[in-house]
């Protein structure tokens, strides 16, 4: 069975894919696993979807009553294929692209009001992406005050802790791969 919606107005919804293997989309399972844990949160939300993929995160989310979501990514490959799922989820009203370097900065997010309370940050693994991309979320200025990141990383990648902005306040196993649940707490 293919990639799809699992729950909200869009539920059952099925999402295009990159044909490649260098995305890999967070498992039905998975996802449904971190949104019952996120239920109170996600309702209103304004999101950002960081090295968004195919978008399946923030669409779900979407989906199931936040209110707009911001998508970041610079795989060529990822954004054809978000573009097309948000267009044929027909939520163009509330979700924008941006193409972006996360590694670099995150300037692209600066401007972005109202500051967003539910982040996703599924990076390629093993690439030592984690800290960076959460140090330039810090120094963006964009995050409200408790706002909850979700970081799905493998096994073998660690959550910094000596970026004191951010709390982890639960960790969840999902076969090889780790999904972290951290508050933003400056």
């Amino acid at each position: 069975m293919g990639l799809r919606i699992i729950g909200g107005a869009l539920k059952g919804k099925k999402l295009y894919s990159v044909r490649d293997m260098s995305i890999r989309p967070t498992a039905d399972r998975s996802r449904e696993s971190i949104f019952n844990i996120l239920s109170h949160r996600v309702l209103d939300a304004v999101l950002l979807d960081l090295f968004a993929g195919t978008g399946a995160l923030g669409i779900e989310a979407l989906s199931r009553g936040a209110e707009s979501a911001l998508f970041v990514d610079n795989r060529k490959g990822a954004l054809s294929v978000l573009k097309r799922n948000i267009e044929s989820c027909k939520l163009d009203q509330k979700a924008r692209i941006i193409k972006w370097n996360i590694r670099q900065n995150l300037n692209c997010i600066k401007s972005n009001k109202p500051n967003f309370d539910l982040i996703f940050l599924d990076p390629p693994y093993d690439k030592n992406l984690i800290k960076p991309a959460l140090f330039n979320l810090d120094k963006s200025h964009s995050l409200k005050k408790g706002a909850c990141i979700v970081v799905e990383h493998s096994l073998f990648e660690t959550i910094p802790t000596d970026l004191f902005a951010f709390n982890l306040f639960d960790q969840r196993k999902y076969g090889k791969t780790l999904v972290s649940f951290l508050n933003y707490v400056i």
